[in-house]
């Protein structure tokens, strides 16, 4: 009797307990409506919560500049017209010549290039290369449109022209200040290359701002690339004109050449930066064109042994001033007769010729300022000048 009284307290506590973990279970699990379906939508909501959790985590400072950036970057697609001499097979003959010369024939030429927004009235920035002698440019924007653009104005030598679309409330495309680029930073190439815009969106490449301040100077066909940025981000065919991104979606530059073997990127690219494009831009807007009719009024020689003795000047280069016109960027600056010129923008000279050199890789222009070295009895001076507009008797000098 005794164990079997035993066994059931021990039953009717194991019961009690069994009733109180039920009643606790049920305090601290939160309450389900008990509704047909109920424990589907509780799991489709949870996935659903979890993949956006995911997409959160994707995103980084890259996408969120693409987004930003994409919807103001265009492909453009150009046809061009280019011009070929056909030998005559009597342009040798001195008789049948004259009635049968070498004549030029034009064809046209299918060209593609990228460009981006900067005003919300239309305006395009893009290489000069991409519409150069362009009879018509068609710009394909991100969402589909393709809309007949009219180039502004055009500047051969640094490679750099503005197009204007009809219309307003365009995306934009901010620019950066490209002085305060940090090699080492993110670097996003969104562009058209080999043609892909068609395909509904830019393309985009991801690297680094490699190097800043690339000078390359006068190029054999003119063209002058000063302080370029240079990055890995792959720039190919096509991608010329569209911009190089910074992590916060400004334009710090604009994707323009590209050095390879073999035609492809093998990451090293250039950009021609902001503030440049800044630059030229301002003057293609007013003018339609760049004006490097420079005028200082300085007239020089080269500097001879006796000429050097004479002026108790004992360096091995430099060129003298003979003459400076009255009135002149050059007389105003303080430049004199006699002085010998050492540099010019911290460029040595050593003949005449130089200053021609100097001031066509250097692309200076109407208004720009010059920092000349001048030796003055005894003395090396810095002398800064803007040079000027030339007086219709004058010309480039």
């Amino acid at each position: 009797m005794k164990k079997v009284a035993q066994r059931l307290v021990e039953g009717v506590w194991l019961a009690l307990g069994m009733v109180l973990g039920l009643l606790l279970l049920r305090a601290i699990t939160p309450m389900r409506a008990a509704t047909p379906g109920a424990g589907v939508d509780a799991t489709v909501a949870t996935v659903d919560e979890a993949n956006a959790e995911a997409g959160d985590s994707r995103r980084t400072a890259i996408t969120r500049a693409v987004a930003s950036a994409e919807p103001a970057v265009v492909g453009i697609n150009v046809v061009q017209v280019e011009r070929v001499i056909e030998r005559s097979p009597f342009s040798r003959d001195p008789y049948w010549g004259q009635f049968f010369p070498d004549r030029v024939v034009e064809h046209p030429v299918q060209n593609l290039g990228s460009g981006f927004i900067i005003s919300a009235d239309g305006l395009v920035v893009t290489n000069e290369h991409v519409v150069h002698q362009a009879s018509k440019v068609v710009v394909t924007l991100p969402d589909g449109r393709e809309m007949d653009a009219k180039v502004v104005g055009a500047d051969y030598n640094s490679d750099i022209a503005l197009l204007d679309l009809e219309g307003t409330g365009y995306p934009v495309l901010p620019m950066g200040n490209s002085d305060e680029v940090l090699i080492g930073e993110w670097a996003i190439a969104l562009g058209n290359p080999y043609g892909l815009f068609a395909a509904g969106s830019p393309s985009v490449t991801v690297g680094v701002v490699s190097a800043t301040n690339r000078d390359f100077g006068a190029q054999d066909d003119d063209r002058v690339y000063q302080a370029m940025l240079q990055t890995d981000a792959a720039i190919n065919p096509g991608n010329s004109g569209g911009p190089l991104v910074n992590a916060i979606g400004q334009a710090i530059g604009m994707n323009t050449m590209i050095y390879s073997r073999n035609g492809g990127s093998v990451g090293l690219g250039f950009a021609i930066p902001a503030n440049r494009i800044r630059e030229i831009i301002g003057d293609l807007q007013d003018d339609g064109r760049v004006d490097r009719n420079i005028w200082t009024g300085i007239y020089v020689r080269d500097l001879n042994r006796t000429m050097a003795r004479a002026l108790g000047y004992k360096g091995q280069s430099g060129v003298l001033v003979t003459e400076l016109t009255e009135g002149s960027p050059a007389e105003r600056a303080g430049i004199r007769v006699q002085d010998v010129l050492l540099k010019i923008n911290g460029r040595e000279l050593k003949r005449t010729a130089d200053i021609r050199k100097i001031i066509a890789e250097a692309d200076v222009k109407v208004g720009d300022r010059l920092v000349l070295e001048v030796f003055r009895d005894g003395k090396v001076l810095t002398i800064g000048m803007k040079t000027g507009t030339p007086p219709p008797a004058e010309g480039r000098r």
